[in-house]
């Protein structure tokens, strides 16, 4: 029986958030009550997923299985861990070094990036209703932002469909940022190998996403404002989360990304 599974990327240097990225991984610091790593790991077991692998810098892996192994345990979890030794390596390498035992009998895989915050109630029932669907297609996860030149950028056609994703554009005609989660079918660990690395040295995911809307085969959904969205990776954007979460929590009465 082929299962929907979860990637989680929790490597890289975390530069923006030197000096603490020296001694651990930035997936480890608190944003308000949690680690960072739990709001990632929770939309995954909220969505459904049981089988999960997370990807990490080798130095790192002692510290998740001693940090995940309450979660792993309480919710029946399938946790695996590969290590990324580049770096630089880019997100689309995770669907190249995930292990071949890994890649057997799957329906769905849900990579998020650990460093991708989302709320939203009904956020859940909308990423498993896509993952148990019969289609074929590959989803990216849209937001407006005010920077976009930081950002992978969707340019939508007429009828509303993406015609192009450009990373990090300097001619900037559109806001939508293509945010740290996608959804792929099995055939990714095959169209992963047709793309080539940039001049970074990375395999880019806006290079997988791009083969896959020439494929006529990558569809999105705009998370608009029913959905919050954080990226993580400053140390200005994991208190404005934090606020964010606090605030919720001292309002609704009840704890966000609770595993």
């Amino acid at each position: 029986m082929k299962k929907n599974k979860g990637i989680i990327l929790a490597g890289g240097k975390g530069l923006r958030l030197r000096p603490f990225t020296k001694i651990f991984s930035k997936h480890f610091i608190p944003v308000y009550n949690k680690p960072m790593i739990f709001y990632s790991l929770s939309i995954l077991i909220y969505a459904g997923i049981k089988e999960i692998l997370l990807i990490c810098n080798k130095d790192d892996i002692k510290n998740y299985k001693k940090l995940l192994e309450p979660i792993k345990v309480k919710n029946k979890l399938k946790l695996q861990f590969q290590i990324q030794n580049n770096s630089t390596g880019g997100i689309a390498e995770s669907l190249i070094i995930a292990p071949e035992s890994f890649k057997k009998n799957v329906n769905k895989i849900l990579l998020i990036l650990g460093d991708n915050f989302f709320y939203g109630r009904e956020f859940p029932k909308i990423l498993n209703k896509i993952i148990t669907s019969k289609q074929k297609n590959a989803y990216v996860f849209l937001s407006p932002v005010s920077n976009p030149s930081q950002f992978g950028i969707a340019y939508l056609n007429k009828k509303k469909q993406i015609s192009k994703i450009i990373e990090k554009p300097k001619n900037i005609k559109s806001n939508l940022a293509v945010t740290g989660l996608y959804i792929y079918e099995k055939k990714c660990f095959e169209y992963v190998k047709k793309i080539r690395r940039s001049k970074r040295g990375e395999l880019e995911i806006t290079a997988l996403n791009n083969l896959y809307l020439k494929l006529n085969k990558l569809k999105y959904f705009n998370l608009g404002r029913g959905i919050t969205w954080f990226d993580m990776g400053t140390p200005e954007k994991i208190f404005d989360v934090s606020e964010f979460i606090k605030l919720i929590e001292k309002k609704k009465g009840f704890s966000i990304s609770s595993l």
